[in-house]
C-alpha cells in the first residue's frame, strides 16, 4: 500500500448503512485510515467493531459525525435524502475546507422508482449551497447497489460517475473510486449530478422490471 493511502483519513458519515459501510471496509483494505460516523457515536463504535470482525483486525474507527468530520482529509457523506440537511447542518464547520464526496439520491418514497427532482435540483446542489464555497463538493457513487459492497472482496461491475465544480477535487475522488475497484468516470461539473442522481430510481426500476439486484452502469467507448 502506499503512504498517500496511509496517510489520508476517510470519514463517512453515516457510515454504519450498507452502503457506507462497504465503502468504508474497501478503502480500510486498501490502507487508508477509516472512521465511520453516525448520529450517535456509541452506534458507530458498535458498528466499526462489526466490521472490523469481518475484517480481521482493527482498520476501522467510529465516531459521531462531527467528530469524524473533523479528524477527516476527505468526507464522504452516505445518508438518506430525508437525513440530508440535517447532517450537513451538523458538520458544516467541521467540513469547510475539505472534499465532501456526497452519494445521497432525492428518492421520495414510496415512489423509489421513479426520478424526484428536488427543490435544488439534486442533493449534490443543494449540499453545496449549505455548505458555501469553502467545500469542495463531488457527487459519486449514487449508483452503485450497496448489495454488492457488503463484502468487500467482491468486484463491482460497475462503472462511477463523477461530478464536481473542481478538478483537483475530482481526481482525488477518482482515486479514491478506484481503490474500491471500481473505475471513476468524470462527468463534469456539480451540475450534471441531476442526472447522475436521476439514474438511481431508474436502476431500482430496472431490478424490479428484471428481477435483479443492483443493476448498475458501464460507460463504452473509453
Amino acid at each position: 500500500m502506499s503512504d498517500q493511502h496511509t496517510l489520508l483519513t476517510i470519514a463517512v458519515l453515516g457510515g454504519t448503512g450498507k452502503e457506507g459501510s462497504g465503502l468504508a471496509m474497501r478503502w480500510a483494505l486498501k490502507g487508508y485510515r477509516v472512521i465511520i460516523g453516525s448520529r450517535e457515536a456509541s452506534k458507530a463504535e458498535s458498528r466499526a467493531a462489526e466490521m472490523n470482525t469481518q475484517l480481521g483486525g482493527e482498520f476501522i474507527k467510529g465516531m459521531s459525525n462531527p467528530d469524524a468530520a473533523a479528524q477527516a482529509d476527505l468526507v464522504v457523506l452516505s445518508v438518506p435524502y430525508s437525513a440530508h440537511k440535517a447532517t450537513l447542518e451538523t458538520v458544516k464547520e467541521q467540513v469547510s475546507g475539505k472534499v465532501l464526496v456526497d452519494l445521497t439520491v432525492p428518492l421520495q418514497p414510496p415512489k423509489v422508482r421513479t426520478v424526484h427532482l428536488p427543490e435544488g435540483k439534486s442533493a449534490a446542489l443543494e449540499g453545496q449551497a449549505l455548505l458555501g464555497s469553502t467545500v469542495k463538493v463531488v457527487a459519486a457513487f449514487q449508483n452503485v447497489s450497496a448489495e454488492h459492497l457488503g463484502d468487500p472482496h467482491h468486484v463491482v461491475d460497475c462503472d462511477v460517475l463523477v461530478c464536481g465544480d473542481d478538478a483537483e477535487a475530482k481526481q482525488a475522488v477518482i482515486q479514491v473510486v478506484e481503490a474500491t475497484g471500481m473505475r471513476g468516470v468524470d462527468a463534469g461539473p456539480l451540475a450534471n449530478a441531476v442526472a447522475v442522481e436521476s439514474l438511481t430510481p431508474v436502476l431500482l426500476y430496472i431490478n424490479k422490471a428484471y428481477n435483479v439486484k443492483g443493476a448498475g452502469i458501464r460507460i463504452t467507448g473509453i
